[in-house]
């Protein structure tokens, strides 16, 4: 019988992954702006033994989003790092894009956030290119797939080497010879690339203690996936099959095989958005309660838009129309989501009218239960190599992140499956990882 370890990340949300989520609390702008309200969140999923909290970011000025639900408006690395002193374990990990911004801000920003953190800090690795973000930044050129993915890769690999360019051993504090930090200790970078460029030495060590911050990466494209395998120690993902899920991890982990990794360097966490209730009936029905705060014709757009077909022709409470939708979608990540999504209707049986309600914006797995038949689920995820832990989702905070720490933590405490409390004080630790790794033999050089 097992006994893996499960690992456990929170999407630390505004008021709740559930779009209805904040009319049923009462309005204030805490979930903007109030630290008092993430910390006691932070606190809590501490509480919970969680192994981090995730801040999903969308870089860019306010749009529709925000206009119809709140929305973190803090910058990530700001809040975290408020966060940091508020909490003693739970790990910080921050969304910063890398294709946008620059290297050795960026190496700095996350390298300092270790360091007041004391070694749990971690750097969620994104590519987007949302109009939104564009706009915001003002910039118009959409790169393609190929593009991005190397752009990506000479930021990371700049943002590595100045981790790497002034170890520990190189701050040597000599007060007789009057020499605080050797330099021919350190490690000077200069890589001109075709996208980012970067020389110098950082002013700080890379991380705390010398250990390279955590690096958390997210996607389903075979581009995303083999940058993942290469730079990332944890790959968030969407998965709504648990076959799907296994295909995903054992090719994953395949790929990080072949960049002379071992395959538990890498961890799978696909999100799970989770509604609970004392039995089945009682988290069905809180869920029916949210749904009904909803409309449906603004479901019914986000369905279509996310299928990338018009969907407003067919019955509420028919199915979708499966042969129609084989086709490839406007980008290989775009037709995993699809994909993934008109899989797990078709094997469920759902209706449109349902499918409606089944998390579209999130695209992560819905589960409903209680906490015995959630630890279930997620036991039998891991114990079928569909995933190393889950990135929960909860519907209403902070009442369903109670629930959930109190219940599903507690029996995967009971079974043996997660731990009671934190035997380190760092994430990499935490998390089961080894030391950091060495720069991918085919990173980008940089002339």
């Amino acid at each position: 019988m097992t006994t893996k370890q499960i690992r456990l990340t929170l999407n630390l949300q505004s008021t709740g992954r559930h779009d209805a989520a904040w009319k049923t609390v009462p309005a204030t702008s805490d979930w903007i702006d109030g630290i008092d309200y993430f910390a006691s969140i932070a606190k809590l999923a501490e509480r919970g033994r969680f192994d981090a909290i995730f801040i999903a970011d969308r870089l860019g000025g306010l749009d529709k989003t925000g206009r119809d639900r709140p929305w973190r408006g803090l910058d990530p690395t700001v809040l975290l790092a408020a966060l940091a002193r508020e909490t003693s374990h739970i790990g910080l990990a921050s969304t910063n894009p890398a294709i946008h911004g620059n290297p050795f801000l960026l190496a700095r920003q996350i390298s300092s956030l270790d360091h007041v953190s004391h070694g749990r800090a971690a750097w969620n690795i994104i590519t987007s290119q949302e109009p939104n973000t564009l706009r915001a930044l003002g910039k118009e050129e959409v790169l393609d797939a190929e593009t991005r993915y190397r752009a990506a890769d000479e930021f990371v690999s700049i943002v590595d080497a100045f981790w790497r360019s002034l170890p520990p051993e190189a701050v040597v504090g000599d007060a007789d010879a009057d020499v605080y930090i050797d330099e021919e200790l350190t490690r000077p970078v200069d890589i001109r690339g075709e996208h980012f460029r970067g020389a110098g030495v950082l002013p700080l060590v890379g991380g705390y203690r010398g250990r390279r911050p955590v690096l958390f990466q997210a996607g389903t494209s075979r581009a995303s996936k083999e940058f993942g395998a290469r730079w990332a120690d944890a790959l968030f993902t969407s998965q709504r099959r648990l076959d799907l899920s296994r295909a995903f991890s054992d090719e994953v982990k395949g790929l990080a095989e072949a960049n002379g990794r071992r395959r538990d360097e890498l961890l799978v966490l696909p999100g799970l958005y989770v509604i609970l209730g004392d039995t089945e009936e009682a988290a069905l029905r809180r869920k029916a309660d949210l749904d009904a705060l909803l409309e449906l014709g603004p479901l019914v757009q986000e369905l279509s838009d996310y299928l990338e077909f018009d969907v407003t022709p067919y019955p509420l409470d028919g199915e979708l129309p499966y042969e129609q939708l084989d086709g490839e979608a406007s980008s290989s990540h775009q037709t995993v989501r699809r994909h993934q999504l008109v899989a797990d209707a078709k094997a469920r049986g759902l209706t449109i009218r349902q499918l409606l309600f089944n998390n579209l914006s999130g695209g992560q797995r819905v589960l409903i239960g209680t906490p015995e038949q959630v630890a279930d689920d997620i036991e039998h995820w891991v114990d079928q190599d569909a995933a190393d832990g889950f990135t929960i989702n909860i519907d209403v905070q902070p009442s369903g992140l109670e629930a959930f720490v109190d219940g599903v933590v507690a029996e995967l405490q009971d079974r043996g499956r997660f731990r009671r409390d934190y035997e380190y004080g760092t994430l990499r630790e935490n998390l089961g990882l080894g030391a950091a790794l060495p720069a991918p033999a085919d990173a980008f050089a940089g002339a």
